[in-house]
């Protein structure tokens, strides 16, 4: 495992941490199979972007500008950088909070020592491996921390497998749109492509990338189920609404007690603190080789840009407390304009013949990618009516 556990553990932040205790509690098991639903689609171009990376020494971002041009290329990549660095707060906060709910202190001293701590490690000469590592402890801490509890609560069946067949309660549609938004992530999805060449796999290592972006998205989709099923079990029985961290740690109550929300905050932090690092090492690297850096991660420009995304973050979350709305509006505004678009851009490359010579998208690969891509669309769409009219 590598490129794929990064992945899972970038995209699975404070925010989807929230958004699964919140569904849970609101409304039991019945959302359960839009966390399922995500997954698949995130695995689908997560392994289409893996092989492309595959497919050649360069990077996606430069076979994108061979094709369409340098203003496509810088686009996605200003794009992303903008889009992650105005979103980067949130994570700043979430480890600021962790650690301020958990001794009772002001959060602001955390996020400014987490953050010297992230920065710190981007200049360890062996920096990929490093983040590999650090990925794979953090989601093994969050895994045993859920399976524990679900063995504890001991689930209902029945409303586990009602909730796998697709039901729309009233009143949940923001829930679901934010929840498969969060979970398919279609940048952490491009970014794969750079994750494989970092790890220096060629195609012949189409096996085992395959693999390797299965099973960390199914690990993302899995962690994510059952933190809806734990809060379900928990929450939704005790009619606890998720308003604060200290509410979502009382669904770990049946495992641990009093000690709860020691080890939920200490979740909590290893799901802001991988986000924290994976989406400012995305940016940058996006961000570096639009501008011509290139994006490997031992790029000391690269590393700089990665170094400003988590010092913009720390600095908003300090100043503000939280997320602004007009930041918030900002980054909706770009999302909306740059997902679909790299939606396109990923199955217009992985059907390139010339490109991807045998590792080309075969004819179900196209048809599952062309219903992820009308799901971004739908998703974009509705994002823009909420946001502008």
């Amino acid at each position: 495992m590598g490129p794929g556990i990064i992945t899972a553990a970038l995209v699975f932040g404070p925010g989807s941490l929230t958004l699964a205790s919140k569904i849970g509690s609101l409304y039991a098991y019945q959302l359960l199979w839009v966390g399922i639903v995500a997954a698949f689609f995130m695995i689908v171009f997560t392994r289409m972007a893996a092989r492309i990376g595959l497919s050649g020494e360069a990077t996606l971002l430069t076979v994108i500008r061979d094709k369409w041009g340098k203003l496509i290329s810088a686009f996605i990549g200003i794009g992303v950088f903008l889009v992650v660095a105005s979103f980067q707060a949130g994570n700043s906060i979430g480890v600021g909070i962790a650690f301020a709910e958990l001794y009772n202190t002001s959060p602001a001293p955390w996020i400014i020592g987490i953050t010297a701590l992230g920065i710190g490690l981007l200049f360890f000469t062996s920096f990929y491996k490093i983040l590999e590592k650090v990925m794979m402890i953090l989601v093994g801490l969050m895994l045993v921390a859920f399976v524990g509890t679900l063995i504890m609560v001991k689930p209902d069946l029945g409303g586990i497998l009602s909730g796998l067949v697709p039901t729309v309660p009233d009143g949940s549609e923001i829930l679901i749109i934010a929840f498969v938004a969060s979970s398919f992530s279609i940048v952490g999805a491009f970014y794969q492509s750079y994750l494989v060449q970092e790890r220096g796999w060629k195609s012949d290592h189409l096996q085992k990338a395959s693999r390797d972006s299965t099973v960390g998205i199914v690990l993302l989709g899995l962690i994510g189920t059952m933190v809806v099923i734990s809060a379900a079990a928990v929450l939704h029985v005790q009619s606890i609404d998720v308003k604060s961290a200290t509410d979502m740690a009382k669904a770990l109550e049946p495992l641990l007690g009093s000690q709860a929300k020691s080890l939920f905050m200490y979740g909590m932090f290893g799901a802001s603190f991988s986000s924290l690092i994976g989406n400012a090492t995305i940016g940058g690297s996006l961000l570096g080789d639009a501008l011509g850096f290139k994006s490997q991660l031992h790029s000391t420009r690269v590393r700089l840009l990665i170094a400003l995304i988590m010092i913009l973050g720390a600095t908003v979350a300090i100043v503000f407390g939280k997320l602004p709305l007009e930041l918030i509006v900002f980054a909706q505004g770009i999302t909306i304009l740059i997902v679909p678009f790299i939606g396109i851009a990923i199955l217009a490359v992985a059907n390139d013949g010339l490109q991807m010579g045998t590792l080309k998208n075969t004819t179900l690969q196209n048809i599952l990618g062309a219903v992820g891509l009308l799901i971004l669309l739908g998703l974009a769409i509705t994002n823009a009516r909420t946001l502008f009219f």
